[in-house]
């Protein structure tokens, strides 16, 4: 194993995920990941630049910020690229008026956006809006359009919460895909333009920067299509048992993660202030007898 020193040399720029990585969503707002509050701490003090890179859909960004700061987070709005502002400067760029199968929590971010007469559907996380009705209303909207256009918010397979694993945006999406033989937009990870567009934010090349995120497909393999390098915590959708063994991942084919980092290690040289732990929750692939 090449040594840390040799992988993240010419790193300028950490790009973080926020669910499964800073916290665990859930009733209440959730709860930070224990170590994370100190581990951006010391990402902050580095001479690293920062950016978080979600895709979290059932929250605006500016009330994702505020339950992260509450947390103890030192974080801003300007710092996070979230699929819903891009989505908006996307369909006023192409005179888009959506129809929205959304969170009401979202809803917000969709203001200054004119959805009468739709011509395109917005899909994200609806969470319980994700009824047959809805549905079945944005497929009539899509199957009546001589030129259908679906926009999805992210296209993960499941996330995270304190009470369990929770069925993502990318089932819903599928479905509607299928039912209309059409291919969906996403706009968040894993598309590349929503990485470029997190680098360019950050002031940073591809070559230079590294991804920190829990989902081998999003996050990982993302990153690594972009020229990025990539790290997969153990937290968050990350499972030992089961699909989430590297390889075996749909859509995780080419992906490669560095061993994953600790945020409750100390600092170990100069390079990046999270380091691997093998005591911690956040270890190696194949530290453990369930791994393969």
């Amino acid at each position: 194993m090449a040594a840390w020193s040799e992988r993240l040399a010419g790193v300028r720029g950490v790009l973080l995920d926020i669910s499964g990585v800073l916290h665990d969503s859930g009733e209440g707002g959730g709860v930070p990941i224990p170590g994370s509050v100190e581990a951006l701490a010391r990402l902050k003090r580095s001479q690293l630049k920062v950016r978080f890179c979600t895709n979290e859909s059932q929250k605006s960004r500016g009330d994702l910020v505020g339950l992260l700061r509450h947390m103890g987070f030192d974080i801003s709005e300007g710092e996070v690229t979230a699929p819903a502002p891009a989505t908006c400067l996307i369909l006023k760029e192409r005179g888009l008026r959506p129809h929205l199968l959304i969170h009401d929590g979202i809803r917000s971010e969709f203001a200054q956006i004119d959805t009468s007469n739709p011509n395109c559907v917005v899909i994200a996380d609806a969470g319980e809006s994700f009824s047959y009705q809805n549905m079945n209303k944005a497929f009539q909207v899509l199957m009546e359009l001589d030129n259908p256009v679906l926009i999805s918010l992210g296209k993960g397979r499941y996330y995270k919460e304190t009470s369990g694993l929770m069925l993502d945006v990318g089932a819903y999406t599928k479905a509607l895909e299928y039912a209309c033989g059409i291919k969906a937009e996403v706009v968040g990870k894993p598309a590349p333009g929503y990485f470029q567009s997190a680098l360019q934010e950050m002031g940073v090349e591809s070559h230079e920067a590294i991804m920190i995120g829990d989902d081998i497909v999003g996050d990982v393999g993302g990153a690594q299509r972009c020229g990025m390098r990539a790290l997969q915590v153990r937290t968050g959708k990350f499972r030992c048992r089961g699909r989430d063994r590297l390889g075996t991942e749909p859509g995780a084919e080419g992906a490669h993660p560095s061993p994953v980092c600790s945020p409750t290690s100390q600092p170990n040289g100069p390079d990046l202030p999270w380091t691997p732990s093998p005591a911690s929750p956040w270890r190696p692939h194949g530290s453990c007898g369930d791994c393969i």
